[in-house]
């Protein structure tokens, strides 16, 4: 018998090992549910990422998971579209980096040790619900009572559901390994507002590589390749040692996009669940996989509704309140720089938000905020 069989039903299968189905799986399992956590990868994978950490974020890991940390961030530095750069430190760190994979597999472990049951090279066909959920997998049949997509931007589980998303964004990242590039940016976070609306670039140090990346609307990959050359010229790493290239999707839900069908939720990217500005995405798996395991385990109609009702409460808003930022970000590029880099108030309310002190929502509810917003017409 194999692992993915040990039990005729499942009470929860997670489909997606990241952050969000490693932490519904071990949520879930803690709570005494039988689950079964499986992905399409071998572990440990790579993963396209920035890896940065903000203070939500930590706030939803086990301990144990924090020594896959590698640096925390005390300083910011900002460009506009390349120009002359703002520089901003703090006596303690604001972010905290990590690489994807071991992060990952961190992850993965704990809800190993909390009692699931990983089986990782396991491709998820399709799904239907029948007395209980069953997914035609590469490894068989597999029936759950429950099932949480944790399976990422176009998974299986989010059609299933019928995700819809409100916006799609293409990233590039390259890793880069130079030991020169190392040195220089230890410990601090680079961000660039690009000539494209909405476009940004980053780097993000690591013990042993740089992060760089850039972001902006699908549909011009030959313009984000463009971004991404000129960015790298930036930061002085023309001809460094890139170790990887990659890309991936990002996108967010629409206000009415679906999170559960039937006995199905989904969480993190398969539920686009995303900020639509800063594109943070790790606070958000990480929280709704915690719900979602927490539902899951309940077992019932009124805890999965449950789920959705949170979602829908403490994370809705955040993404509404990043498309309307994003909406001032593509018209006034410059006006945002100027508050972001330029003003005390502006960098203290990033780095609250970086610290997890702020969100968004609660940010834009401020009065003035508002008031600000309504002057723009976001």
């Amino acid at each position: 018998m194999s692992a993915v069989t040990d039990q005729s039903v499942w009470d929860v299968v997670v489909v997606g090992a990241g952050p969000a189905g490693s932490s519904a799986a071990r949520v879930a399992a803690e709570r005494g549910s039988t689950v079964l956590l499986v992905d399409r990868a071998r572990f440990p994978r790579y993963k396209t990422c920035g890896g940065g950490l903000i203070g939500l974020s930590i706030d939803y890991v086990p301990a144990s998971i924090l020594a896959t940390v590698e640096q925390r961030v005390d300083t910011v530095r900002f460009t506009l579209r390349g120009g002359s750069a703002t520089s901003h430190t703090e006596s303690q760190s604001f972010l905290s980096m990590v690489q994807r994979e071991r992060f990952d597999d961190a992850l993965a472990s704990a809800a190993v040790a909390a009692g699931a049951t990983f089986v990782d090279g396991v491709q998820v066909k399709s799904l239907r619900e029948d007395e209980f959920v069953v997914l035609d997998t590469s490894h068989g049949e597999i029936s759950a009572r429950t099932v949480i997509g944790a399976d990422g931007t176009n998974g299986r589980c989010g059609r299933y559901v019928g995700v819809t998303p409100g916006g799609v964004d293409l990233a590039l990242e390259l890793e880069i390994t130079t030991p020169t590039a190392l040195r220089r940016w230890n410990d601090e976070v680079f961000f660039d507002w690009g000539e494209d609306a909405g476009s940004y670039a980053w780097m993000f140090p690591k013990d042993d590589i740089l992060t760089v990346g850039v972001i902006q609307a699908k549909g011009s990959p030959d313009a984000t390749r463009r971004y991404l050359d000129r960015w790298v010229g930036q930061l002085g790493l023309a001809g460094a040692t890139v170790e990887r290239s990659s890309g991936h999707l990002a996108q967010w839900r629409t206000d009415d996009s679906p999170l559960r069908r039937g006995r199905v939720i989904v969480t993190g990217d398969a539920a686009a669940l995303l900020d639509p500005w800063t594109r943070e995405g790790i606070s958000f798996a990480l929280r709704s996989g915690t719900w979602a395991g927490e539902a899951a385990a309940g077992g019932g109609e009124e805890a999965l509704d449950g789920y959705v009702d949170r979602v829908l409460a403490d994370l809705a808003p955040d993404i509404r309140a990043g498309s309307r930022l994003l909406r001032v970000f593509e018209r006034h590029p410059r006006l945002v720089h100027l508050v972001i880099a330029n003003s005390a108030v502006g960098s203290r309310l990033f780095i609250a938000v970086c610290r997890g002190e702020k969100t968004l929502a609660s940010i834009i509810r401020n009065r003035f905020a508002r008031f600000a917003l309504r002057l723009v017409r976001a």
